[in-house]
């Protein structure tokens, strides 16, 4: 870390490579906190974690004694150990007691992404709650056909505020927090529906991973899935990045018009400014098709061999979209590990070790900002995995019972894992003991000094 702080002070590292590299770091030192302590509340297996998209600084738990909690991760409540260790108690909770909560487990709790100011739980007692933070009531219920495994909500949605729901049920359902209704269901599962995620490169795309072992992709502005993962179909290694791409692209059409070809290849139109502020697409992913394209959507009912592609051996328990939005990550009951590439809807074969994962439930997986490890709850440990060899680098191990989720806090890279034995732990990277000696070291005052 020193050698990169040299060269920053002499200029010859970027900040933002700088700032890279520091979290890096930080990251591949990730062990359990000593000085930061979350206190849970919860009386039951903590079944989600979530931290604010907006501000990074509150933890939201939901646990199968039907309570959900917020932690103020930020602010500790108090000190021990001559105030070394920060305890954070949390700030309110929901439970049975409350005159609106939930009867059973809650599966599924997140942020309302754009505002702290609403929660949303998903319970087996067939509801979706959404919830004001402020006054700790409900402001809608939204009763589903049969036990809510996972809810979701895009980060990039300014059209739609829509939560998407998998259940017990074949039928994906999209509830509209805007009308207090039902917008409408996806058909094409085979089984329950046990986890969601959005895209993180279009707000209109949903992933869907099934009980009946497949991933599915739906524009949700039209009827019918447009893609369904195949665990046969495989393309080997990473696939090289745009601008490497577009720099290839570039030399090639520059030599071809030395060449003497210039009135044989077409020069390529500017770019277009995109709303994620880049002049060029991160994915293929929610892309309408062309008119008059040749590929033929096919109805929800009407089953194919295409439609019948299963991604896993069994079912499909976790969904994890990279920050850029061009590799999917998934964990099934069979025990694997799976990296998709979004562009091609191909698995690119990456080895992960197999580990033995929970198969009754959904788990929540966890990727590092800079997509370079993978954080997987693999019974009583959590995993962490390089997320382009597979190879496990290190393992978490302080929980007593299975880990259910976790949640990688990007703002100050810190993990946070929950699992059966109630417990939220916190892994933060390693703090130098003289941090905590410039934070007691008194005022450099003169012994003259009035």
């Amino acid at each position: 870390m020193w050698k990169e702080i040299r060269d920053r002070e002499a200029g010859k590292i970027r900040p933002k490579s700088f700032s890279s590299r520091i979290k890096s770091y930080r990251v591949s030192d990730l062990q359990l906190s000593n000085y930061k302590d979350i206190v849970s509340s919860h009386r039951g297996s903590i079944n989600s974690l979530q931290v604010d998209l907006t501000e990074g600084r509150y933890l939201l738990s939901g646990a199968s004694d039907a309570s959900a909690a917020v932690y103020d991760i930020q602010k500790a409540t108090n000190y021990e150990g001559n105030g070394l260790i920060a305890k954070h108690r949390c700030l309110f909770s929901v439970d049975k007691q409350h005159e609106k909560g939930h009867k059973y487990a809650i599966s599924s709790a997140i942020w309302y992404p754009v505002d702290t100011g609403l929660f949303i739980t998903g319970s087996y007692d067939h509801h979706i709650k959404v919830w004001d933070t402020n006054t700790t009531q409900v402001v809608m219920n939204f009763k589903m056909p049969g036990k809510v495994y996972r809810t979701a909500m895009s980060p990039l949605a300014t059209s739609h505020m829509l939560i998407a729901a998998g259940t017990e049920d074949v039928q994906v359902r999209l509830c509209d927090i805007a009308s207090g209704a039902f917008a409408h269901t996806l058909s094409g599962h085979r089984d329950g529906v046990m986890t969601v995620e959005w895209s993180t490169s279009s707000e209109w795309v949903l992933i869907t991973g099934g009980c009946d072992g497949a991933i599915r992709f739906w524009d949700i502005r039209r009827a019918g899935c447009f893609l369904v993962l195949d665990q046969s179909q495989s393309q080997l290694g990473r696939r090289p990045p745009v601008l490497d791409r577009a720099a290839a692209n570039k030399a090639s059409v520059s030599k071809s018009l030395s060449a003497g070809q210039s009135s044989l290849v077409k020069p390529r139109a500017p770019q277009k400014k995109y709303a994620n502020g880049h002049g060029m697409k991160q994915s293929n992913i929610g892309r309408m098709p062309a008119k008059g394209s040749t590929r033929q959507r096919l109805h929800p009912g009407m089953l194919s061999i295409q439609d019948r592609a299963t991604a896993h051996y069994g079912a499909v328990t976790g969904l994890k979209v990279t920050e850029d939005g061009m590799y999917l990550l998934s964990a099934g009951s069979d025990s694997r590990i799976k990296l998709w590439d979004l562009e091609s809807g191909y698995n690119t074969l990456v080895n992960f070790e197999m580990v033995r994962l929970q198969t009754s439930k959904s788990i929540q997986l966890a990727i590092s900002q800079d997509s370079a490890h993978v954080f997987v709850p693999c019974m009583a440990v959590v995993k962490a995995f390089d997320f382009w060899s597979g190879k496990m680098s290190h393992t978490f191990r302080g929980h007593y019972e299975s880990v259910n989720c976790c949640w990688f806090n990007s703002q100050d890279q810190e993990l946070y894992t929950g699992g059966c034995d109630r417990q939220i732990l916190v892994w933060s990277p390693c703090k130098l003991i003289s941090d905590d000696m410039d934070e007691e070291r008194p005022k450099d005052q003169d012994n003259w000094s009035d």
